[in-house]
């Protein structure tokens, strides 16, 4: 779409207000409208000022003015709002240099592609995020001084089977059991309207989606995937995703929470994130005959992943959260292996079709937590190291890694177990990221203080109430 198309969208549909909005650096959507009567072709050009220095991560307070610039191919009829709204997606530029913002995430992954594409070795990148997330009827959280708690509860959780029921609300007895959700159908299942209620509400957006249905945890786990598309484009259709899913939910009375780990001892949600290079209309990664039909580029392209993986997930697993869920056992994918079909390597080739257009690579690591735009372009440019330095990523494993003898599973490289962890990780190895000037030095330091500072810090700092009943007596 052109400026003028927008206007065009904006009349058809008697829109009254224009939401211009921007992604912040650990991955939440910003915004602030603007009556339909300040929508001009000159807001195009010139942009709209903000503060940069009230968002995290971005500007200091000396030098805050920044400039929104609206994309107009990301137009877009809230479904949500009372009032017609048009949204936009922007783009950040510094109105002094009038260069992009290079904290911008929404840069970074405009310029991976670029890189990309400079390199000879494809001219497209498609991505297939698969987003977990649970949905709740209730939540509470709080820590102070003297006291620090969390409460979850889900009335589809196995939690609730002893729960005594009244006339208002009843106990029916229909649950998943604990890591028993995929797939009941209902009454067991108790969101599948829900489900489908946000999934064609995705679809009305422009967002086509392949499969919907509850996961493995209970309590309201649930996975729906979208369809492939190109990293910026997924990248924006993620943000989508999760104001889509989290409205709904609210519409309802529930809430959405897309944290890898909120509930003990049962399944988290992960964010599997499919991955194929193409070139003049060929799949690069297929090559029939070879294991699992992958060609050299793809081998070497998993030996990028599974080199800097350490690194990468600083990116794609990136809150203190994250380590609850790679820990083993809960299918977490800790261990840096690949193999076809097995879901407790790192990297796994679905085997599901046998055709060139279906090839692709799944990384498994990654979860929900990450900003889409940073953790798509740090795998691209992972993978791209591997091709460029025809890194090995060994011999594949197609075994269930969770039950290796001690011997053989001692010889396995895990990931780190910690937010701090990969933090150092990536302090050490990222000049695979700056090619291109994707990621610059500048923001991965911002990056590494604003994540030491503010979560890693902040969750060292403070009593856990398990330490409780660990240590109080004692």
């Amino acid at each position: 779409m052109t400026p003028s198309d927008v206007l065009k969208l904006a009349k058809e549909n008697d829109v009254k207000i224009v939401d211009l909005r921007f992604i912040d650096m650990p991955g939440l959507w910003q915004h602030f409208s603007i009556p339909v009567r300040e929508l001009t072709e000159d807001l195009f050009k010139e942009g709209i000022g903000f503060d940069g220095s009230s968002i995290r991560g971005f500007q200091t307070i000396n030098e805050s003015d920044m400039l929104l610039m609206p994309d107009p191919s990301t137009a877009k009829l809230d479904p949500f709002t009372t009032q017609s709204t048009l949204v936009l997606i922007c783009d950040i530029k510094d109105p002094i240099t009038g260069e992009r913002y290079d904290r911008d995430p929404r840069n970074v992954a405009k310029k991976a592609e670029a890189y990309m594409k400079s390199t000879g070795i494809a001219d497209t990148v498609y991505l297939g995020p698969e987003l977990e997330f649970f949905i709740l009827d209730n939540v509470r959280f709080d820590q102070d001084y003297n006291y620090g708690f969390y409460f979850l509860d889900s009335e589809a959780a196995f939690w609730n089977a002893g729960r005594e029921g009244t006339p208002e609300r009843p106990n029916l007895g229909y649950r998943p059991r604990y890591k028993q959700g995929y797939f009941p159908v209902s009454p067991a299942d108790h969101y599948q309207d829900i489900r489908s209620e946000m999934v064609t509400t995705l679809e009305s957006l422009g967002v086509p989606c392949e499969v919907h249905h509850h996961e493995v945890a209970s309590g309201g786990q649930t996975e729906i995937d979208m369809r492939f598309d190109t990293l910026l484009n997924m990248a924006d259709r993620v943000l989508w995703y999760k104001y889509v899913t989290k409205n709904t939910a609210k519409k309802h009375g529930k809430t959405v929470t897309f944290m890898p780990k909120p509930v003990f001892q049962d399944n988290g949600s992960g964010m599997h994130t499919h991955m194929s290079l193409w070139k003049d209309g060929k799949n690069v990664m297929y090559k029939k005959g070879g294991y699992a039909d992958l060609s050299e580029a793809a081998r070497y392209y998993i030996g990028g992943i599974l080199k800097h993986a350490p690194a990468l997930c600083a990116f794609v697993a990136p809150s203190t959260n994250s380590y609850r869920r790679l820990v083993p056992g809960y299918e977490a994918p800790i261990n840096l292996a690949f193999s076809a079909r097995n879901r407790s390597a790192a990297v796994r080739i679905p085997m599901y079709s046998s055709s060139e257009k279906a090839k692709r690579i799944e990384f498994r690591t990654p979860d929900p937590t990450c900003n889409p735009y940073l953790s798509f372009s740090a795998c691209l440019m992972a993978g791209l190291d591997g091709i460029q330095n025809k890194i090995d990523p060994g011999e594949p494993l197609d075994k269930d890694l969770y039950d290796l003898p001690a011997e053989e599973a001692l010889k396995i490289k895990q990931l780190p177990g910690s937010l701090g962890d990969v933090l150092d990780e990536l302090e050490e190895d990222h000049e695979f990221l700056l090619k291109g000037d994707v990621f610059t030095k500048g923001f991965i330091e911002n990056w590494l203080e604003y994540k030491r500072k503010n979560e890693v810090d902040a969750l060292r700092l403070r009593p856990h109430p398990w330490e409780f009943a660990l240590y109080f007596d004692i």
